[in-house]
């Protein structure tokens, strides 16, 4: 474990394992904690970095709360990768980390070999963009009024989600994690659904806003250098990350790879994950 300071904040970042640097990116409330499964099944052939992102679990801004910029994230991504690599790094990002990771790959194209960017929720691509700017409209209002809970619930009635980022509680999260029901959570998982439940408030308050209004720079990505592969879940045919996947995939001119599981797949099937990452990194 170690701690770099960056402009505005001080990140929480994990190293697991030796050979070529990858780096894991994560979304919503999540944590590095919450690549645990997956980084122990890479780490035998990778330098496995996940982190903390700004203003999230053991990762704090150095003052207040402020609106998050997608860029600053991929900044903190870059400045990250100067730190741990010697070159350039493969880069896997769910959700809002594949988002950062495409800004990333736009931004920092020396720093990055390939990148698989799983279910990005892209809503500027979509073909019902002006419904989701609506959507985000509402979300603000509902902070505003009644704070981090109104806020969720707008956000995961729109999103129309079985998982992942639109999860309100640690329960969705334990699942995405592959803990059993019958299991008791361990102290380190209760202390890890405790931080993502503290995040909720910065995500839906300070992120979900500006991350959602996001715009990619399509046709930085299609000159890149960076081996750039868009992925969906299996099982979230439908859901708007999936669907952003799609869109984003024919913007490159190529196609979206379908993983295992739906938006937060990672978890339950990290050995396939795993296998499948390998398999698009060689």
């Amino acid at each position: 474990m170690g701690k770099l300071d960056v402009p505005g904040a001080t990140l929480h970042y994990e190293v697991r394992g030796s050979g070529p640097v990858l780096l894991l990116i994560c979304g919503g409330i999540y944590d590095a904690a919450g690549y645990a499964g997956l980084a122990g099944a890479l780490a035998e052939r990778y330098t496995v970095v996940a982190y903390d992102r700004r203003g999230n679990s053991r990762s704090p801004l150095d003052g207040p709360p402020e609106p998050q910029r997608v860029e600053v994230h991929a900044d903190d991504a870059a400045r990250l990768l100067a730190e741990v690599g010697d070159g350039p790094a493969v880069v896997f990002g769910n959700s809002s980390g594949a988002v950062i990771g495409l800004d990333l790959a736009a931004g920092h194209p020396e720093q990055v070999r390939a990148l698989v960017a799983h279910e990005p929720p892209l809503l500027t691509m979509l073909p019902d963009a002006e419904h989701w700017e609506a959507v985000l409209a509402d979300v603000e209002a509902a902070y505003r009024e009644g704070g981090a809970g109104p806020a969720m619930g707008t956000f995961g009635a729109a999103m129309g989600m079985g998982g992942g980022e639109a999860s309100e509680d640690g329960e969705e999260a334990g699942a995405e994690q592959g803990v059993e029901e019958r299991e008791p959570p361990s102290p380190e998982m209760l202390e890890m659904f405790a931080r993502f439940e503290r995040n909720t408030d910065f995500f839906v308050g300070y992120e979900v806003p500006g991350f959602g209004r996001y715009a990619p720079d399509v046709e930085a990505l299609r000159g890149s250098p960076v081996r750039i592969v868009p992925a969906a879940g299996a099982e979230s045919a439908g859901e708007p990350p999936h669907r952003a996947a799609l869109v984003l995939a024919e913007a490159l001119g190529t196609s979206a790879e379908i993983y295992p599981g739906d938006h937060g797949g990672f978890g339950p099937h990290a050995a396939e994950f795993a296998a499948r990452l390998e398999e698009a990194f060689r």
